[in-house]
């Protein structure tokens, strides 16, 4: 999951880079880019399933395969159980495009014949996890995932396929 706020940087690190952020929107801001600030945007990565602290949107962008995408996680009990309410955008890796073929062989998941994630069985607090979708993915939408153990994504039903309209856009993982 993925937070738009600074607050969990230590050590002073979150002023100087809210410093270095103002300064850089009210040089865009000056410049008369507002249509660049409404493309892009700096998120923090709250989940320990994405190894980056922090991720550049670029809104609308078309997905490929190996991007990351952002995008709203549908509405499911388990999901509202484990991640709130409103649990924030989730981003995860375009393991399958549309057309390509997903099959699972017990809990290992394959895109076109190649091992791309394997399902748990429980959730860390022992829900079950029903599993994803297998077939061919259609048009417009994804198979996402992550190579996190304890990921949250087209492996399971709760999740599935990640079609556009749920897509924010890609991003770029800042380290």
């Amino acid at each position: 999951m993925l937070r738009a706020d600074l607050l969990h940087l230590k050590n002073g690190h979150w002023r100087n880079l809210l410093l270095t952020g103002g300064a850089t929107l009210a040089l865009l801001g000056a410049a008369g880019l507002s249509d660049f600030a409404r493309a892009h945007a700096l998120l923090v990565n709250a989940s320990p399933s994405l190894p980056c602290w922090a991720i550049w949107l670029t809104r609308g962008a078309e997905p490929g395969k190996g991007d990351l995408v952002l995008f709203v996680p549908p509405r499911s009990d388990l999901l509202q159980r484990h991640f709130g309410k409103e649990p924030g955008l989730f981003g995860k890796r375009v393991l399958g495009m549309p057309g390509e073929h997903v099959t699972r062989e017990g809990r290992q998941f394959f895109v076109n014949g190649v091992p791309v994630a394997l399902a748990k069985a429980t959730t860390r607090t022992g829900e079950p996890l029903a599993l994803g979708p297998t077939g061919t993915i259609p048009k417009g939408c994804y198979f996402v995932g992550t190579a996190h153990k304890d990921g949250f994504d087209s492996r399971y039903a709760a999740i599935g396929w990640i079609c556009r309209p749920r897509i924010l856009g890609t991003g770029r993982a800042i380290l």
